[in-house]
């Protein structure tokens, strides 16, 4: 496991992204109880040889951001749900990836790695005006917005390190290190789960930024790094062409729960779920 986080981190560190051809796809998601299903597989990125990946959500559920590559480089792309239309949001000369709108609704950040090799995290405006620097000297390669002024990152280093910056007060601080790159706001809850790789297993942790409380949920399962929380406090996550749940302090282990296999969909890796609940963006492999 700490073998492949090393070379996840040194591709990542040289400026260059795992980039497989992905496709995302969104799912309508239906639950009761411990019943989970999915439906209605739509490709929302349809971009076929290329790299799609890093979906995240609007705050209202309304559209899906991710990272899209056209003429050799990656942009961020919005679906539109209600419209089922896609639109480009940058047009630079680097490189956008992992898109999240900002808590106020007006902007997205975005990981932006310039032609120089310069790793930031950038500011957006919806409408496609002048964007600037988040976080100043600050190798950022992954990114969760905690509320609206703090930002909490995964940042480049041997090893990586969690760091939070609260941007009202203009401080940063370190508060773990050896971290896998899913950083999630677990709903309601002060905390947000991180993937420790300080043991040999990975292991989930709720972490709270503003104190360092850390709380351990569950170890993760064997050779995955991305995970997704429901709005029930249900942890997802994907291995080839399966769907695993673990609702922490009810399930004791991973449990199969939905497989793309009908669809003919493999090789999941990140996932996303709606704040509203009844969708789920997923990345498999073309």
């Amino acid at each position: 496991m700490k073998k492949t986080l090393l070379i996840l981190f040194l591709l990542t560190i040289n400026g260059f992204f795992a980039q497989t051809k992905t496709e995302v796809y969104l799912f309508d998601l239906s639950f009761t109880d411990s019943i989970k299903t999915i439906a209605n597989p739509i490709n929302i990125s349809n971009n076929e040889g290329f790299y799609d990946n890093q979906p995240s959500f609007l705050l209202d559920g309304s559209g899906v951001l991710f990272a899209s590559t056209r003429a050799g480089q990656t942009d961020v792309v919005l679906y539109d749900l209600n419209n089922q239309l896609s639109s480009w949001l940058t047009d630079t000369p680097g490189n956008e990836y992992s898109p999240v709108q900002t808590p106020d609704k007006k902007y997205f950040t975005a990981v932006y790695l310039e032609n120089n090799d310069s790793q930031l995290l950038w500011k957006y405006p919806f409408n496609r005006k002048k964007s600037k620097v988040l976080l100043e000297n600050l190798a950022v390669g992954y990114h969760v917005w905690y509320d609206k002024k703090i930002v909490v990152t995964f940042v480049l280093g041997d090893p990586p390190t969690l760091e939070v910056s609260n941007l009202k007060y203009k401080i940063k601080y370190p508060i773990d290190k050896n971290i896998g790159r899913s950083l999630l706001k677990i709903p309601n809850s002060d905390s947000i789960s991180i993937i420790s790789f300080e043991h040999e297993d990975g292991e989930i942790y709720a972490i709270n930024p503003l104190n360092s409380e850390k709380m351990y949920i569950a170890d993760i399962l064997e050779g995955v790094q991305d995970l997704a929380w429901t709005t029930d406090g249900t942890l997802i996550t994907g291995k080839g062409n399966s769907l695993y749940k673990l609702k922490p302090g009810i399930d004791k282990s991973w449990v199969l729960w939905a497989s793309l296999k009908e669809f003919g969909l493999d090789g999941i890796t990140r996932l996303a779920v709606s704040p509203v609940g009844n969708k789920i963006a997923i990345v498999v492999n073309e």
